[in-house]
């Protein structure tokens, strides 16, 4: 049975202490990283959240204490009374934050003792994921899990004191409330008190931010868990945090800048690092044309490069058929891959492409005083120089070239490079380019179900010039509507809202909905509208990608503290689960499935 910690009081965390301390009695708390006998010596290093400190027992001074210190392993939690000491130079590790100091125990109390855990308690684990997501509480003792933790927590803080700053009200929004089908599915809670009834966890609280500005907030903020019923990958999780909000009377310059505010210095008082603003502004045409991605990571080139117009009457049917069907020929240049890369080597990148529904990939390879490609037979002399001018292609270089629809060229070019960036080591997580991709298409074109759907959502506000176009060309209505990336990846993104009725209206005809379905589905915001509805517009971070980056982990798991795996599971609680007959009879639920 553990000690009790009565008439004892901690003084500092393990990593507070340093030189100033010497000499002082300390009293300290935590867990067993690690405990050598060197015969009448015992060095215990004793770990809490901020660090490990080395607490010493020497038998000279107290055999009882020594003895008694001589039962504690590996995680054993301890609490410690002794005099902080400076160590012989000899001693110092300078691999510890407080190397040059330990602390000569005089008290101890062993408070738990601990079965020796599935998995080290250390720094940078390679254990299987699956066994830390099983003891993920023992999994977040590890000290690189605990700084992200405490990064998570300066971010939110910093995010609560800026919008403070800047006017906004952290207002709470509902957990339960109505399911309004679109995108996404809902996680569904069904209703006791109505039977056959069923809330919906929110995807976001996209309705009642606009309703708070309708209520005359207006700046609002939340940091506020989300939902959503879709299939996981490593940043995507079925519940995660935004940092969500709206401001009343606004452009899209104006949400902008506050946010640039935001983010600059965020990364100042958590990471010491000072960005430039304002931040690079690229249209999302720009960003597909030059990207194939409309979340660019700009830290190095390798941009596309549409060569249509130089193909588009060659010999070689793939080219002149996808240009002749509307769509497009373009290539990257691998700069100095055409020496490093085998023919095994661009072969796995044809296949790569394929993933992305790719026919397939040309390719060309520029030597010193020739190239080689299977494309020379059919092009002439002079429509090969000109392709090769085009792409800037100098000798060592790897031409890779993708015909197809322009989406699918996009997609298997946008992600080409980006393997080509990974191979090639160009991607410096210590770097940090952010931009903000605007303008994107209103609408897209849903082949399945052949009508239109908002790209965005149904509130997203065209830009005033292109209104005309609604009736004519809805595929060329640009939005007010605006992203910000960093390396890559989606922070997080919103838009101007549509504040007008008769445009509303409009907006829902052309995604389809009858008016009886729009007021169904949203009627009660729809009811708001009518008494006074400021322009407004706002956006929403993905806290936990935020954190992820400025962590420089890749899995967005690293930075929830208890995550669900790829089906949607948490391995610790094994939820979800099967739940008593009573309880789904309350419920009036039935159910063919039995536990």
């Amino acid at each position: 049975m553990g000690e009790s910690i009565y008439g004892m009081k901690r003084t500092h965390r393990c990593a507070e202490l340093g030189l100033e301390n010497v000499g002082e009695t300390v009293t300290l708390m935590g867990w067993t990283q690690r405990r050598r006998d060197l015969g009448g010596l015992i060095f215990v290093w004793l770990r809490d959240r901020s660090g490990i400190i080395q607490v010493v027992f020497d038998s000279s001074s107290n055999k009882e204490l020594f003895e008694k210190a001589s039962g504690i392993r590996s995680e054993y939690v301890l609490a410690v009374v002794g005099e902080v000491a400076k160590r012989a130079p000899e001693a110092v590790n300078s691999k510890l934050k407080t190397g040059e100091i330990e602390v000569l125990a005089k008290e101890l109390r062993i408070l738990s003792t601990a079965e020796t855990p599935p998995f080290s308690i250390e720094e940078d684990s390679d254990v299987n994921e699956v066994l830390k997501l099983k003891y993920r509480y023992l999994d977040l003792r590890r000290p690189d899990m605990q700084r992200n933790f405490i990064l998570r927590h300066k971010v939110a803080k910093v995010a609560r004191d800026y919008f403070d700053e800047k006017g906004f009200l952290e207002i709470e929004t509902p957990m339960l409330t109505k399911s309004t089908p679109e995108g996404a599915r809902d996680y569904l809670v069904p209703s006791r008190v109505h039977p056959g009834k069923f809330f919906a966890l929110p995807q976001s609280p996209q309705l009642f931010k606009q309703l708070l500005m309708v209520s005359g907030f207006d700046r609002y903020i939340q940091i506020v868990k989300c939902f959503r019923d879709e299939d996981l990958r490593a940043d995507r999780q079925p519940e995660f945090t935004q940092i969500d909000l709206e401001m009343s009377f606004v452009n899209v310059d104006d949400v902008i800048e506050v946010n640039e505010g935001f983010i600059k210095r965020l990364f100042k008082q958590v990471l010491g690092i000072e960005l430039e603003t304002p931040f690079l502004r690229m249209p999302y045409r720009e960003a597909m044309d030059r990207f194939g991605s409309d979340k660019p990571d700009i830290r190095f080139g390798m941009e596309l490069v549409n060569v249509s117009d130089i193909v588009k009457d060659c010999d070689f049917k793939v080219f002149t058929d996808a240009v002749a069907n509307g769509g497009s020929v373009r290539a990257i240049n691998a700069k100095g891959c055409g020496d490093k890369f085998s023919r095994k080597d661009i072969d796995k990148l044809v296949d790569f492409v394929k993933t992305y529904k790719a026919k397939g990939m040309a390719w060309i390879t520029v030597g010193e005083n020739d190239i080689k490609s299977s494309l020379t037979k059919f092009f002439t002399p002079e429509k090969m120089k000109a392709l090769l001018e085009r792409m800037e292609a100098e000798p060592g270089d790897l031409i890779c070239l993708v015909a197809d629809k322009n989406e699918i060229v996009y997609d298997a070019l946008g992600q080409l490079r980006l393997e080509l960036a990974r191979k090639l080591d160009l991607l410096n997580k210590d770097e940090f380019k952010f931009l903000w991709v605007t303008e994107f298409p209103l609408y897209e074109y849903d082949e399945e179900e052949k009508r239109w759907v908002a790209k965005h959502h149904p509130f997203t506000s065209p830009m005033d010039e292109d209104i005309p176009l609604l009736d004519t060309d809805p595929g060329k209505v640009r939005a007010k509507a605006y992203d910000i990336v960093l390396n890559g990846v989606e922070l997080g993104g919103g838009s101007i809202r549509i504040h007008d009725q008769d445009l509303q209206s409009k907006m829902f005809e052309l995604l389809g909905f009858t008016k009886e379905q729009a007021w169904e589905r949203f009627g009660f915001l729809l009811e708001a509208f009518k008494y006074g509805t400021p322009p407004h517009g706002g956006m929403a971070y993905g806290l936990d990608r935020l954190v992820m980056l400025m962590a420089g982990t890749s899995n967005i798991r690293d930075v929830i503290a208890f995550p669900k795996v790829q089906n949607s599971s948490c391995l610790m609680t094994n939820a979800p689960d099967f739940v008593d007959d009573r309880q789904l009879e309350e419920l009036h639920i039935k159910t063919d499935i039995k536990g």
